[in-house]
């Protein structure tokens, strides 16, 4: 990547992400709202401490409601660097995501990076309206005081209706700020994936499906 920052390590931030090996046979697509549920019962101080987030599963594309898990599905939790231990601790734990039985292993802790181009494949925002959607990241973005470009992807439909928001690549960012970005996410839902910033190369994915 062409980021000067990107080459160097972050120092360390307040928040890391904590990659854990699934085993598990099935997982229904519209699965955001079981698996936060889950994962609360699991770790209750998920939804009371800031910038704790769930990144999305990475599935398979296709329409079929019920879908095969792969041996290199991962399931990243973003959480404090005080909280990783605790969280760790769901190493070898079950849990039971609408019925369905997802076992986690192996967590690995990896750093926040401060690459100057990042993309959030799901921002949360109920109207369809692109323009809107753009305004409001830019008053969010001038009240963390980030300068960024903020390139608006696909208009995305998720849970049943119940969730839906655009993707959303920011670059031109100063490395501080991308660490921040990462730390804090944009709007709600974190905990279903949404906000949710991982660095990327270019802004091809941002017209990828969720």
């Amino acid at each position: 990547m062409a980021d000067d920052a990107a080459s160097a390590t972050a120092d360390a931030g307040t928040m890391v992400d904590l990659v854990f090996d699934v085993d598990g046979r099935t997982l229904a697509r519209e699965h955001r709202r079981a698996l936060a549920a889950a994962l609360l019962r699991a770790l209750p101080w998920l939804a009371e401490t800031p910038g704790c987030a769930v990144h999305r599963l990475k599935l398979p594309p296709g329409e079929d409601a019920e879908v095969l898990l792969s041996r290199r599905t991962r399931l990243t939790l973003r959480v404090p660097r005080a909280q990783a231990a605790a969280a760790a601790r769901l190493d070898g734990s079950t849990l039971d995501v609408d019925g369905r039985a997802l076992v986690l292993r192996r967590p690995r802790q990896h750093e926040l990076l401060p690459f100057g181009t990042l993309y959030a494949h799901l921002v949360a925002f109920a109207a369809d309206d692109e323009l809107a959607f753009l305004r409001e990241i830019e008053a969010s973005l001038r009240t963390l005081g980030i300068a960024a470009r903020a390139i608006c992807g696909r208009r995305q439909v998720v849970e049943h209706g119940t969730l839906a928001g655009y993707s959303l690549m920011l670059d031109r960012l100063a490395p501080g700020d991308a660490l921040r970005l990462q730390e804090l996410g944009l709007g709600a839902h974190h905990e279903l994936g949404c906000g949710v910033f991982v660095p990327h190369k270019s802004a091809a994915a941002v017209g990828t499906p969720p």
